[in-house]
This record gives structure tokens, sequence and C-alpha cells, in this order.
């Protein structure tokens, strides 16, 4: 059954990188709490203890604001083929903005998303694994092409106009600095 760890090791290194989804989630220390759904090859292991993921633009901003007040952060990944496992990280994060001095360093280690909008950089302080003997299959069919085609139909100023109108703040209410850290008016 479930196991914890300090780090990853190569077995669950694997693992994460032959998924094609993982799950994030952040708090601030009140209001709503959040879980996303991450793909698009967005995810880069740096070492066992960190991983970096390259956030583009959605309707919601919460891991930026969720971050600033409180920076825990959990992944999780399931196997929806193969043998069941489901794997989650835990530990501390900060968000990574264009205007930040390791935006061009970090920016680097990823293919371009049209709508690139921060990188999440995450240092891992416990590993665990659970059975996921429950989750179901599911089969890969291809990734989705309309959220990269409406960033590029947006253009670079259409993507900050979205930013400053909808990325600001969180569900309830709390700042994300999309628009200090990342704008140069």
């Amino acid at each position: 059954m479930g196991q914890q760890y300090d780090a990853l090791n190569d077995k669950l290194t694997s693992f994460i990188e032959s998924q094609k989804i993982f799950f994030v989630g952040t708090a601030a220390p009140q209001g709503k709490v959040n879980v996303s759904p991450k793909g698009m090859n967005s995810l880069r292991i740096q070492s066992l203890n960190r991983v970096l993921w390259l956030n583009v633009t959605g309707s919601g901003n919460e891991t930026a604001a969720h971050l600033l007040s409180a920076p825990r952060m959990t992944l999780m990944f399931c196997a929806f083929e193969g043998s069941p496992m489901i794997l989650r990280l835990y530990g501390t994060a900060r968000a990574v903005h264009r205007g930040d001095a390791d935006w061009e360093e970090l920016f680097t280690q990823f293919d371009p998303l049209p709508g690139a909008r921060q990188i999440f950089d995450m240092q891992i302080d416990m590993v665990q694994t659970s059975c996921g003997m429950a989750v179901p299959f599911f089969d890969y069919s291809e990734e989705r092409e309309q959220l990269q085609d409406w960033a590029i139909k947006k253009g670079e100023a259409g993507i900050a106009q979205y930013w400053k109108d909808k990325n600001q703040l969180s569900l309830d209410g709390e700042l994300t600095l999309i628009v200090e850290k990342s704008l140069r008016d």
C-alpha cells in the first residue's frame, strides 16, 4: 500500500515523466481551496527534491495568490493505465513571474507555450504513494489545442489585458501580483 519518502527516486521520477496530467492543490490560510488539473508537458524535475511547472494563462490565478500567504503546495499524479498508483508531492513553492530575475533561466527549460504566465518552483519535503486501486483506467487520446490557439489569437497585448482584467485577484479577492511582476508598461 502507501509509502512515504523524503525525496523522489528513479522509479517515481519515471512514473511522473510518463504522466500526461497532474493536479495541483493550494490554499490560503482562509478562503477557498484550489485543485486544478495541469498538462501540456509543463512539468520539469530539477532534482529529487525540486520540480518546476510552467503555468499558462487561465480563467483564474488562484495558485499564485495562495502562495503569497501560504506557500504550501501539493502535486498529485494518478496512474490511469498500467499498475495502479497515486503519487503526491508535498512541499513549499513560489511563483516566478516574467519580471523576476530568474524567469529567463527557468523558462529556457520549457518548450515555449503561448500565454505562459508563471513558473512555480516547488521544494519537495515529502513524497507519498498510495494504492490507486479505485482510480479507473482512461485512454490518452491527444492534447487539446484550444488554450494555445486562444493565446495565439489574443497575442501578447491581448494576454496582458486579460491578466489585468481576469488574473489580478483570486476568488477570495487576494492579489496575485501578475501585473506588478510581469507587465512593464
